[in-house]
Formats: C-alpha cells, sequence, structure tokens
C-alpha cells in the first residue's frame, strides 16, 4: 500500500516537472515570438518611413517641376520669337510709294537715307520725328569733349560715381585710364561710365558739359536735338534721324572720332587692369560694308537704333543711314543694309554723273531686290 502511493506520487511528481520543464520553453518562445514580432513591427515601419519620406521629396519636385518646366518653356519661346524675328529682319520688304515707286518697307519706327555732299534726303520714313536716341548721344559727347583738343595721354581716376548705375561699362571704382582710352570706351564699346568720367574732367565739368553738348546742337542747326545726360542712359536725350544723319556727316570730318569708330576691337590699359574691347556696330565687326562712321543706340523708350555713313560699292559716294526704333539687336543693322542696298541700287540715278565711272560694273550685294513685289497699298 504504501508502495503504491509512493509510486503514485513519483509518477505525480514527473508529471509536475514535465510540465514546468515544458512550460519554461514555451513562456521563452512566447517571450521570443514576442520579440520577434516586435522586431517585425519595427522591421515593417521602416518602410513606411522611407516611403512617406520618398512621398515628400517626389511632391517637392512634383510641385518644382511646373516650375522648371515653365521656365523652359518661357525660354524655348524666346529663342523661338527671336529666330522669327531675325528671319523676318533678313529679308527685304518692298511697298509702292504714292506715285507707284517702289520704296522700302521698314519695321523700324522712323529711318532716313541722306546724300551728305548736297545734304537732300533721298527717302525717309518719319525722317524728321523727335525721338530717344540712346548711346547714340556719345556722338556730340565726343565732339564736346574733343572741342578744345584736349591731352588725351592724360591719366584720371574713375569715382564710384561714375559707375553707379551705370548699365554698361568695364570700368570700376579706382581705375586709372587717360582720356583717349574713355574716348574708345566710349565709341566702340559705348561704355557709360566713359561718358561720365569725360563730362566730369572736362573744363565745363559734368553739368556745364550738358549745356554745351546743347549748345552745340544749336551751333549745327540740329532743331529737334537735346541732351539730358552725355551717355544717353536717360530717355530725354532726344533727336531725328534727319538731325543724326546731318551730326554723323559732320564727326565723319573729324578723324579723332571717325577712325574710332571704324576699330573692331580695341585694348585699354587702366593701370593694372587690361580690358579688351569689341565694336558695339556689327557692321563693322562684319567688314563687309565701308563704314566711315556710325554709333549705336538702345533703352527701352528708343528701341534700337544706328546712326551711319557708309560707303557705295565701287568706291562709290558716301550716303548717310540713320535706323531708329527698331525691334531688335539684329533688325537695326538688317535694315540699314536693306536701305544700303536699295540706295546702291539707284546710284547712277541719284548721285552725280561721275559716279557711273565707279559704279558702272555690277554691285556685290548682299541681298537682292525680290522678283514679286507686294500689292499697292
Amino acid at each position: 500500500m504504501i508502495r503504491t502511493r509512493f509510486a503514485v506520487a513519483k509518477r505525480l511528481f514527473c508529471i509536475l516537472a514535465t510540465i514546468l520543464v515544458v512550460g519554461i520553453p514555451a513562456q521563452s518562445s512566447a517571450a521570443t515570438g514576442s520579440t520577434t514580432a516586435k522586431k517585425t513591427v519595427s522591421t515593417a515601419k521602416k518602410p513606411a518611413v522611407r516611403k512617406a519620406t520618398t512621398t515628400a521629396t517626389t511632391k517637392r519636385s512634383a510641385a518644382a517641376t511646373p516650375a522648371a518646366n515653365r521656365r523652359v518653356s518661357a525660354a524655348r519661346a524666346r529663342a523661338a520669337q527671336q529666330a522669327a524675328a531675325l528671319r523676318d529682319a533678313i529679308e527685304p520688304r518692298f511697298k509702292f510709294d504714292e506715285t507707284g515707286n517702289v520704296v522700302p518697307d521698314i519695321r523700324a519706327e522712323a529711318a532716313i537715307i541722306y546724300n551728305p555732299e548736297n545734304g537732300k534726303v533721298l527717302w525717309e520714313s518719319n525722317g524728321s520725328e523727335r525721338r530717344s536716341i540712346a548711346s547714340i548721344t556719345k556722338v556730340m559727347t565726343a565732339v564736346v569733349f574733343l572741342e578744345n583738343s584736349p591731352d588725351l595721354t592724360r591719366d584720371v581716376v574713375v569715382e564710384r560715381g561714375d559707375v553707379r548705375a551705370a548699365s554698361t561699362t568695364y570700368l570700376r571704382a579706382g581705375y586709372t585710364i587717360t582720356t583717349g582710352d574713355l574716348l574708345h570706351l566710349l565709341l566702340i564699346g559705348s561704355d557709360n561710365a566713359a561718358a561720365r568720367v569725360l563730362a566730369r574732367v572736362s573744363p565745363q565739368g559734368y553739368e556745364g558739359f550738358i549745356a554745351r553738348m546743347n549748345a552745340k546742337a544749336q551751333e549745327l542747326g540740329l532743331e529737334s536735338t537735346s541732351y539730358a545726360d552725355p551717355s544717353g542712359l536717360l530717355a530725354d536725350n532726344e533727336s531725328s534721324a534727319y538731325d543724326l544723319a546731318r551730326l554723323i556727316t559732320y564727326v565723319s570730318g573729324d578723324d579723332r572720332i571717325a577712325s574710332i569708330m571704324r576699330t573692331p576691337y580695341y585694348t585699354v590699359n587702366a593701370g593694372r587692369h587690361q580690358i579688351t574691347i569689341h565694336s558695339t556696330n556689327q557692321l563693322v565687326m562684319k567688314g563687309d560694308v565701308d563704314v566711315q562712321a556710325g554709333k549705336t543706340g538702345f533703352i527701352t523708350k528708343a528701341g534700337y537704333c544706328l546712326a551711319t555713313l557708309l560707303r557705295l560699292p565701287q568706291g562709290g559716294p558716301e550716303v548717310a543711314v540713320v535706323v531708329l526704333g527698331a525691334k531688335s539687336n539684329p533688325g537695326r543693322f538688317w535694315e540699314t543694309r536693306h536701305l544700303f542696298n536699295w540706295i546702291s541700287t539707284k546710284a547712277n540715278d541719284w548721285f552725280a554723273p561721275a559716279v557711273q565711272q565707279s559704279t558702272q560694273s555690277t554691285l556685290q550685294l548682299p541681298a537682292q531686290i525680290p522678283a514679286v513685289l507686294p500689292a499697292a497699298n
């Protein structure tokens, strides 16, 4: 009986021991499972965070993309517009005037062809209209500065006020430069600060210099011309195509000015600084037209302007061609070419008989009058 009870007790002990032994791994397993589950949850959350970050980046990119696309589209539109304007400018246009003659049909606001030998206007469109002339102002700046035969080797120092809001300038405050080099910067590179320096160091001083520019215009009989500053940055610098044709003819007789206007490249030494400039006049840069004198100009109100004195082919006579208010930078040069080519075909009829000897051979022109003309209007 005792042995039986002992056997039962032993068996119960074994069962309990088994339960305890088995239970421990079960708990451990549950704990491990819980840890694994936590790790799984943690691991599962990380892609969610990365996805959220990626989504935010994508949203930022998506937000930036339309703006970038708009900028690219705008740049392409401008390029296409410029290309179309250039194609249009390259093509010469003609029309019939009130007498049935074929004459140029310009795109610029005003233009003129002037015979400097006898002062006759050969053709014009709004030639007497008073308009803003931008940097063509610098032609008179050069005239007035050279009036008293100044020393062109004189060194002057550029001041801060000379370069402030100068728009186009190669100069910096503190540069030391000769007045002769300033004259080259003025007429070749159309440097606005150079114009200010020349006016400031002149015997008249800055304000007196501008007054002298206006007085000189009156002396030359330029009735539609007035000046407000020596650079042309102010829109109040005004003239007409007719006045500018006469002015460009006048300065062509002064080789101190005309020779500079015919120079495509020039190197300026400003102390330790060396500056290389090129002409703003594409006719001078290309060199296929005989330019005797010329000056460009541009501000928004004036449009693109060009006043030139050109010699006709085969050593022919000179003509002043002025274009004001062209729609683009290339446009003013092409308008001038078209007018020059057209008047070249008229040389034998419109100039003195002596011209026939120099123009009797075929004129070599970059563009010809089209065979088909637009209907009369």
